[in-house]
Formats: structure tokens, C-alpha cells, sequence
């Protein structure tokens, strides 16, 4: 399964993609919204979930995940949050607040998507 990481933090994205390479995912990693919409717009690249951060430099995490959803309604998208308690969830998508431990990101993960 590929999973789309969409995180400007070089260190949290590095991190992100090392604990769901070890859980068997293939991550494909973009620093901002400008990259992750060119992959999300290859009509030849799968993906089975989209992980995003809330605060990018480029555009807001929610206009991204609805940018998503206009070219793959059926993606799922699990936005990053350090201010979770604040975050309204778009419907249909999901939140993991900031900071997460391996566990965390593992369990959220694979309530989505099941194991890889």
C-alpha cells in the first residue's frame, strides 16, 4: 500500500515515514501542498491514504484534503495536529494530534487502512 506523507517538518515527515516503512507501507513523502497535489494528480500513482499536516506553508490541511478528494473521492486523509482539541474533523477524515508516539501513529493507521 502507498501512503501519501504530507509534512513541511523535515525532522517529523523523516520520522513519520520511518514508522510506517517499518509497519510494511510504501510512503511517498511531500514537503508541501504544491508536491503532494502533482502526485495526487497522476492518475498512474496509487495511494491508500493521504497523512497531512494541518499547518503547511503553501495552503491549509483541509483545503488540501478537499483538493484531494475532488481527484480521489474514495482517499482517506488523517491530518497531523498540534492543536488537536481545536481541530474540527472535515467528515469522513481523521486526526492524530501532535505529538504522537510510534503506537499511536501505528494504531490510527491501521484502524483506517487495516494491516499493510
Amino acid at each position: 500500500m502507498h501512503l501519501l506523507v504530507v509534512e513541511d517538518d523535515d525532522i517529523v515527515r523523516m520520522l513519520m515515514v520511518e514508522v510506517l516503512d517499518e509497519l510494511g507501507y510504501t510512503v511517498i513523502e511531500a514537503e508541501h501542498a504544491r508536491a503532494a497535489l502533482c502526485i495526487l494528480e497522476d492518475p498512474g500513482q496509487e495511494l491508500a491514504l493521504m497523512m497531512t499536516d494541518v499547518g503547511l506553508p503553501d495552503m491549509r490541511g483541509e483545503e488540501l484534503a478537499a483538493k484531494a478528494r475532488e481527484l480521489r473521492p474514495l482517499l482517506p486523509v488523517l491530518f497531523a495536529s498540534g492543536y488537536a482539541d481545536s481541530f474540527d474533523v472535515p467528515q469522513g477524515m481523521h486526526l492524530i494530534g501532535k505529538p504522537f508516539g510510534i503506537d499511536q501513529l501505528r494504531e490510527k493507521v491501521v484502524g483506517i487502512l487495516g494491516n499493510p
